[in-house]
């Protein structure tokens, strides 16, 4: 007998407009995939494949046709863009994704820092024939900007095409948006859900604390990405509040003793 338990935040059917959660495959063989889509697809918007694992990955195409066949979206990490653009490979690079079946595509300069007009340029560019996220911040720990740097590059590269910009983490937690030890850049990231709009922004949060605090402070529709295919179920389970982390988040007061 199905029981509907009351005070769970209602979720949107795909394709959502809201609570996008990005999972983070960084080689995943055909049967993970399979078996990641067989408990995640109702809750899994995006899957990058991390970084260039894509061109090592056997049955890469293969798999991009579960994720698609699933409902869920495929992308390559920006790291692939980049690693095209750095070799003057653009239109190689336009053809590789047209040729995988993706429709969604990732600009980035978190590797190689790229002067600001050729990445607004394609940002533009691409967007004319592809659906374009771009991420903003860099992987590198001495590369930091200031709050207003992140602002003015995020409202630049929405303004150029991107339907939502990625605020970077990296996989570790430890880059961009985050302290050396994991800790939330408090006022960074208030800063830019007032400016930038939380809507418009993809937060990497591959830790179980950096969810739970985004959860805690935007609600169970935040826009998460870099999520582990292990911890979407996790991951939802504190966007209901079925978890310690927001035991009480949805729960009225006079349930709250």
């Amino acid at each position: 007998m199905e029981i509907k338990i009351p005070f769970i935040p209602d979720r949107q059917a795909k394709p959502r407009s809201k609570r996008l959660t990005m999972v983070m495959d960084k080689g995943l063989s055909i049967r993970q995939a399979e078996d990641f889509m067989s408990v995640g697809k109702l809750y899994t918007d995006f899957v990058k494949l991390g970084f260039g694992t894509a061109y090592l990955t056997p049955g890469c195409r293969e798999k991009i046709d579960i994720y698609l066949n699933a409902g869920t979206v495929p992308y390559f990490g920006g790291t692939m863009f980049e690693i095209f653009a750095v070799r003057n490979m653009f239109g190689e690079f336009v053809s590789y994704v047209q040729n995988s079946g993706i429709t969604l595509v990732e600009v980035s300069d978190g590797s190689w820092e790229m002067d600001r007009k050729e990445k607004l340029g394609y940002i533009e560019k691409l967007s004319k024939k592809f659906t374009v996220i771009s991420e903003v911040g860099s992987k590198k720990k001495d590369v930091v900007y200031t709050p207003e740097q992140w602002v003015a590059m995020m409202k630049e590269e929405l303004q150029a095409g991107s339907v939502k910009v990625i605020a970077e983490a990296r996989e570790s937690g430890t880059i961009g948006i985050y302290n050396d030890d994991g800790s939330v850049n408090n006022e960074l990231i208030s800063i830019i859900s007032e400016e930038v709009g939380t809507e418009n922004v993809i937060w990497e949060a591959p830790e179980k604390s950096q969810q739970a605090w985004f959860i805690r402070h935007f609600g169970a529709d935040v826009n998460l990405g870099n999520i582990a295919p292990a911890e979407i179920i996790p991951l939802e389970s504190l966007r209901c509040g079925l978890r310690g982390d927001t035991f009480f988040q949805f729960l009225p007061d006079h349930l709250i003793k």
